[in-house]
Formats: structure tokens, sequence, C-alpha cells
């Protein structure tokens, strides 16, 4: 197969045709060791390859076997740069006959949605107002500032250290929303600035991993809300989310909890220990395991920071309790706002919808304001992020009514909601099985 003629100069016209393959084939190559994936009709098999992908191997398996042309587009600022490693991968082309798309998604909703994004193109909606992210920064900046000033000047009282946390978990909210940007590659127009500042933000201002951030999370966007395949909705027997985990627990009589009771419970073990236990074990863990060095040296210039301004108002063992309850309290704050945008919508195995119906399936709005924007890092427009992930985040409410068009085009429905009760869904979406 792929048998060439010479590749010396002037040989093209004796280059024999480009293989070409139907879905049937090219369907069954969606296993770990065997990964053939479609972009612009176009057959690679990136089995090899998907081991020293940036984004992780996980993320570009879970597109073996499919089309991928939208999910490519959606997560690389420079297509002709990422072209040149997938050259060298292309094994042949769709035949002729066979549709752009598998499994029957539909064609009309993947053109209008591509004539959505040129459009977005169009109006410049990919375009970084610079002063907005350096204010961002600016005022995490001044939040870890004001916390020094408060205990220097008011003392180590319970009022002055309670305030001073929750500055220092707002703080740190901010900057988690702000890493959130850098890493999706929304602030400057090369993605090795982005990929810069964004191992700062992640590494020096929260003590996390910017390698372990993307493996994890561009696998949610790939395919979010989507058994075995999105990691946010891997409860690991805590919690049974949607209507085919319930009913495979019960199947196989798999009753590691009271899951009728798992709204009461996820207050106690869900917002208050996610990043505090969960997240900062498997952080530290992932970066020695894999042998991050870099990652793990910005993680400790972090920490070095922290305690050496807070061991002399609380000594050593102070200090690292001071740390735990900020991130207690930032762990509340982060796990309401990522929850209200997912956990309510549809979480089952993979229908290989296109990828418009893919996100409007598995994302809902929290309403504009000032305020949500802040406070969610404007991921209250999550909808529109999940479509146009290296969109800024300041121009997300700008394509919001061209989203919505398109929704009431095909008969797609757009949830919006005010941000009460968004929260107040969590808690109804996390009611188990009776």
């Amino acid at each position: 197969m792929g048998k060439g003629g010479n590749q010396g100069e002037g040989s093209t016209e004796r280059q024999a045709p480009m293989p070409t393959f139907r879905w049937e084939e090219i369907q069954k190559h969606n296993l770990r060791t065997d990964r053939w994936l479609v972009i612009d009709r176009k057959v690679y098999n990136v089995t090899k390859w998907s081991q020293r992908h940036p984004g992780g191997h996980r993320v570009i398996g879970h597109y073996s076997g499919e089309d991928a042309t939208d999910a490519f587009r959606a997560f690389h600022l420079d297509l002709d740069f990422v072209g040149k490693f997938l050259k060298p991968l292309m094994i042949g082309e769709l035949a002729p006959e066979e549709p752009s798309l598998d499994r029957g998604k539909s064609s009309q909703i993947t053109e209008d949605f591509r004539a959505l994004k040129k459009t977005a193109e169009d109006m410049n909606l990919f375009k970084t107002n610079h002063l907005f992210f350096f204010l961002l920064l600016s005022h995490i900046i001044v939040m870890e500032s004001l916390a020094w000033f408060i205990l220097s000047y008011f003392g180590t009282g319970w009022i002055p250290t309670l305030v001073t946390a929750f500055v220092l978990a707002t703080s740190q909210a901010q900057a988690g929303w702000l890493q959130h940007d850098y890493g999706h590659l929304s602030v400057y127009k090369k993605s090795i600035w982005n990929h810069i500042v964004h191992k700062f933000v992640i590494g020096h201002l929260k003590g996390a991993s910017a390698n372990w951030w993307n493996h994890r999370h561009f696998q949610h966007h790939a395919k979010p809300n989507i058994f075995h395949k999105d990691p946010d909705i891997k409860s690991l027997h805590v919690f049974v989310l949607g209507e085919w985990q319930p009913l495979e627990y019960g199947k196989k009589k798999l009753k590691y909890l009271p899951y009728n009771h798992q709204h009461e419970y996820f207050f106690l073990i869900g917002p208050p220990l996610l990043i505090p236990m969960y997240f900062q074990y498997q952080i530290i863990m992932t970066m020695i395991s894999r042998r991050d060095w870099v990652d793990l040296a910005w993680a400790i210039s972090y920490y070095m920071r922290f305690f050496y301004t807070y061991i002399p108002f609380y000594g050593i063992l102070g200090a690292l309790v001071f740390l735990n309850f900020i991130r207690f309290l930032e762990s509340h704050w982060f796990v309401w706002v990522t929850q209200m945008n997912h956990l309510v919508m549809e979480i089952d195995l993979d229908h290989y919808r296109d990828w418009f119906s893919s996100q409007l399936a598995a994302t809902c709005n929290v309403e504009q304001s000032f305020f949500n924007d802040w406070f969610s890092g404007h991921l209250n427009f999550q909808i529109e992020h999940h479509l146009f992930p290296t969109m800024p985040r300041h121009n997300l409410h700008k394509i919001a009514p061209l989203v919505k068009s398109l929704c009431a085009k095909h008969g797609i429905e757009y949830q919006e909601k005010p941000l009460l009760r968004a929260l107040i869904d969590i808690v109804r979406a996390r009611r188990g099985p009776p």
C-alpha cells in the first residue's frame, strides 16, 4: 500500500496514486496500538506519534477512527506549522465516494459551524486585548501583596488571618482562570509565548504543572462529558453520573457508597477536598513520575515564595496549615464554577456527534454580568469557549448571539441560566439512583 515511484527531483508524475480508504476500514484502527484519524479527508496513522504529541497521547487517541478536522482546527493556532508534523504521518485519503464525516455526522451543521468560525475570524474575535490580560495579572499581584500587608500591619490574629486567607484564595482562583487562558493559547499569536507564560502562571503563582493541566484539560475539551474519555467525570466509584453509569453499576451490583445520598455527601468530599487533597497529590506525583523537572522547578518556586513569606508569621507548621486552608477555600470556588456548566448536561458514552453538536450537548451558559464574568473567569460562556477554545475570553460574549442563531436554525437547545439556578442545579444533578 502506498508504493511510490522514484523520489528524486521531477519524479512527481511517476508516483503511485495515493491510497484511498473507506470509513469501515478506518474505524477499525481505534486501538491504543493502532490509531488512524482523518483531517480534511486525509488519513493519518498517528500510532507512534501519539506518544510524542504535546497534548498527550490520550487526547489524540480519543479521535482514533474518526474525522478529527474540527478538533484539530480548534486546538491549534498555526495550522501550517502543525501540518509539517502531520505530513509524514499521512498514509492516504478518503475514497472519493466516502462522505467527509463518519457515522452519519451532520454535514450541514458542520458546514454552518465552519462558516461561523470564518465569520468570527473576519470580526477579529480571535484578536487579543493585551491590556485586559495585563490587568488580570496585575490584580492577582495586588491581592498577593495585600495579603502580606494585612498580616504585617494587623498581626496574625484570627480576623486578619481569615481575611488574608480569603484574599489569597481569591487570588488563587483568579490565577486559575488566567492560567486557563494561556493554556488554551488564547492570549498570544505564537504558541511558544502562551506556553512560557502558562508555566509561569500555573507554576509560580499556583504551584501546579502546565503539562499535567494540558494532558487532563484537553481530553475534557475533545470529548466533554464522555465516559472513559473525559477525566473530569472520572469519579472512581465515588459518584455515579448521567443515565448510563447508574444502569451499569446496577447490572454489576456495584455499591461502593450509598449513591442515593451522593447529593448529600457531595458537600463533604467534593468542593472541600478536590484541590487540597486529590489535585495537589496528583499534580506532585505526576511531575515526579513523568520526570517533568521544568514544571517541578516552577512549582517549587511557588512553595519557596509562599513559605518564605508566611513562615515568619506562622512558623513552619502554621504556614503549612495556612496553605491548605487557602486551598480548601479555593477548592469550593473552583468546583462550583466548573460543575455548573457540565454536570447538569448529558453525561454518556460517546455518540460520535459532530463538533458543534457534541459541545452543545455537554455545555451550558450562565447569564452575563460583570460579577459573573469575573467570578467564573468568563466560563459562564462555556458553550462559546468549548466551540472556540483559542478565542480570548473577553470576546466570547460577542460571538454568543451568532451561536444562538445557529442553534435555533438546527433545533439544538442553547441553555443559559442565572448563576443561582446554575449552582442549585449542581445539587439536583448529583442526586443518585433510588
